[in-house]
């Protein structure tokens, strides 16, 4: 991470202006804007930026992330080992045949996203140890004494740093029934602002050769987006001073496996199904992207080139990327990538950015690895409506009706990630 240096004082300011323009943008979005507690939103804030200098500044962390990255590349060759016996040559093993193109040998869905199987038995064996259990305990703690927030906020919260949106709230189904909806809000847009653990470890080896220490920074950047996301829910729908829910009981349950391999088969399964889950959002989310920009081809040339979905939303998000920490030049390429990563995946943001970052310095790659580091888009919010509905169905109006606003608050927080990490990358 020490590469990346050259941030004039004038980018750090351009990146302190786009986190406070986001909680603005947040503020003028919200329903109560006289009982939004500052203190608190305050707090948060600080929590981000001092987690991004801890994290992205102290040489022992540094050396942390290093072995962390280490310890990726391993779960990469391990994985290849196992698809190229299962797969063959489309598995990454040795080809029949001499291949013309080999730079197009990579195929995604049988070298790339097998990883998910891998790391699900790991986060198994790992959360049946009690090692994600004790994490998610200290920072929920963490939350929970600095920004006033109940119990199964912050533990829920907390989990998804290393879990997905529909998993976290499973910590705490109990009380989810009992939130105030400001509460259930905090819930939702905490799932929609950060990365599951398995997912970090994918992108990461798509990132590897962009930016340094991947897995460093996406853990970084769920780890930052954790209180923006309660930032920027609390600004936009506040909490009553006294709506606090009495749930401070609340903790991660514990493994349903009896052995450490009951919890590895387990992780494996759970792998699967989010394995499925991701390619048909994949294959559907391109298709319709794609199919969109046929529909706006038929409009013709506009300002002498075709109308396209990347950039309509590239002109809507690239004021959003300046306000990050971006050069306009790096603005306006970053703005196609944040509004594909919300309306396909950030799957294909990151696809498309790694396939091409020559546009951007090594402080734009280190901030748009953050902004896109997150699950706010339309696909995983109907995932997270599902699952939630499921575990509680008496609250089906209230997480129908948060739902889209959740969407706009997971992407302010995650944005407001990127900024905060532009302030302290130079």
């Amino acid at each position: 991470m020490d590469g990346v240096t050259g941030a004039s004082f004038g980018g750090v300011a351009q990146s302190a202006f786009g986190v406070l323009a986001l909680v603005a943008v947040a503020w003028m979005i919200g329903r109560a804007p006289k009982g939004v507690p500052w203190r608190a939103v305050g707090i948060g804030i600080v929590i981000q930026v001092v987690i991004a200098l801890i994290l992205l500044k102290l040489p022992p962390v540094q050396a942390v992330f290093v072995w962390i990255n280490q310890a990726v590349s391993a779960l990469v060759a391990a994985t290849k080992a196992g698809t190229s016996v299962v797969f063959g040559y489309l598995g990454g093993g040795a080809a029949p045949f001499e291949a013309s193109n080999p730079a197009n040998s990579f195929v995604l869905a049988f070298q790339g996203l097998p990883l998910i199987l891998v790391v699900g038995a790991i986060a198994g064996l790992l959360y049946h140890w009690g090692v994600i259990p004790f994490f998610v305990r200290a920072f929920s703690r963490l939350l929970r004494r600095t920004m006033g927030i109940g119990g199964a906020v912050g533990v829920s919260t907390a989990a998804n740093v290393f879990v997905g949106m529909v998993e976290a709230p499973l910590f705490v189904r109990p009380y989810l029934a009992r939130l105030s909806n400001p509460e259930l809000f905090m819930v939702m847009t905490a799932g929609l602002a950060t990365l599951a653990g398995n997912m970090m470890v994918l992108y990461a080896a798509f990132l590897t050769g962009t930016v340094d220490d991947p897995i460093g920074q996406l853990l970084t950047a769920s780890l930052i987006s954790a209180p923006a996301a309660l930032v920027v829910a609390m600004v936009m729908m506040p909490p009553a001073p006294a709506a606090r829910a009495v749930d401070d009981d609340a903790t991660a349950p514990p493994s349903e496996a009896a052995t450490s391999l009951e919890a590895a088969v387990m992780g494996v399964i759970n792998g699967v199904n989010l394995l499925i889950s991701v390619v048909a959002m994949l294959i559907a989310g391109i298709a319709l992207a794609a199919l969109a920009n046929m529909i706006l081809g038929l409009v013709g040339d506009v300002w002498g080139a075709p109308l396209t979905l990347e950039r309509m939303l590239g002109w809507i998000m690239a004021p959003v990327a300046w306000a990050m920490g971006m050069s306009w030049p790096e603005a306006v390429a970053a703005g196609p990538l944040l509004g594909t990563k919300v309306v396909v995946n950030e799957l294909v943001a990151y696809l498309q950015f790694t396939a091409d970052p020559s546009a951007f310095s090594p402080r734009a790659r280190v901030i748009l690895t953050y902004a896109l580091g997150s699950f706010a888009n339309i696909g995983s919010l109907g995932i997270m409506i599902g699952g939630m509905v499921a575990m509680v169905p008496e609250r089906r109006t209230d997480i129908v009706r948060l739902a889209p606003l959740s969407l706009v608050s997971g992407t302010i927080a995650t944005c407001m990630t990127g900024a905060v990490a532009g302030l302290v990358v130079w």
